[in-house]
């Protein structure tokens, strides 16, 4: 087969304690998935999960105990973090009850979902798709991947983010409101999810600006941490 242009890279994660690297076939991000970030962005209760995509190659991957280097992005003064739980899928399926929802894990790391917030409330505010405030270049940042059976109590870990060292947000992965079985159900009746598929799981609340120059760190407490600078 040939191509009128070399075909872009396939985007891979490394994987704890494997030279084999994860590769990435879609990323889905689960929106207002914490009680009191719900809150913070206007809502309230335990509404139904919805769903938003970002690009493979928007992933900024860093390896352990590196860090890495997030642009400011274009046309925004308003660019907010949110720390994630990511989970890799290493078993496709459709229609995947809670139930068996970790035989399709392979595995968690530690994400950042990084927002154009100012662009994203104007297209709130318009009714139009979010993509220009979610889905842009560099907005995936990811740390590696640890396998399921390396994780340990990952549904129950604590979830934090400092800036330049203090804390913005801390709080716990058992106060998902869908927690990751019950959010892999409602996605998989959307999507057949494929091996190579990431979900950031949503965020807790503490969400605000950063600014170039600043540090960002975020952690999993039973995953390590993820180091970005905004440069």
């Amino acid at each position: 087969m040939s191509f009128l242009f070399p075909p872009a890279p396939t985007v891979s994660v490394p994987v704890v304690g494997q030279a084999n690297r994860f590769p990435v076939h879609r990323i889905y991000c689960v929106g207002r998935n914490y009680e009191e970030h719900a809150k913070e962005m206007g809502f309230t209760g335990r509404e139904p999960p919805f769903f938003f995509l970002k690009p493979a190659d928007s992933l900024v991957v860093v390896d352990a105990g590196q860090t890495g280097i997030m642009p400011y992005p274009s046309l925004t003064h308003n660019l907010h973090h949110e720390i994630e739980l990511v989970v890799a899928i290493g078993v496709g399926g459709k229609n995947i009850s809670a139930a068996d929802a970790a035989k399709h894990i392979y595995g968690y790391a530690v994400g950042l979902d990084m927002t154009r917030r100012d662009l994203q409330n104007e297209m709130k505010k318009q009714g139009r798709p979010w993509c220009i405030g979610k889905a842009f270049d560099h907005s995936a940042p990811i740390g590696p991947i640890t396998p399921i059976a390396q994780a340990g109590d990952v549904n129950n870990a604590d979830i934090s983010l400092q800036v330049n060292g203090a804390d913005r947000q801390r709080s716990s992965v058992a106060k998902l409101i869908w927690n990751v079985a019950e959010t892999i159900e409602h996605l998989s009746a959307a999507w057949e999810l494929q091996p190579g598929d990431l979900i950031y799981t949503g965020t807790p609340e503490g969400v605000a600006a950063v600014v170039a120059g600043d540090t960002l760190v975020g952690r999993v407490a039973v995953l390590g941490s993820l180091e970005i600078k905004i440069a």
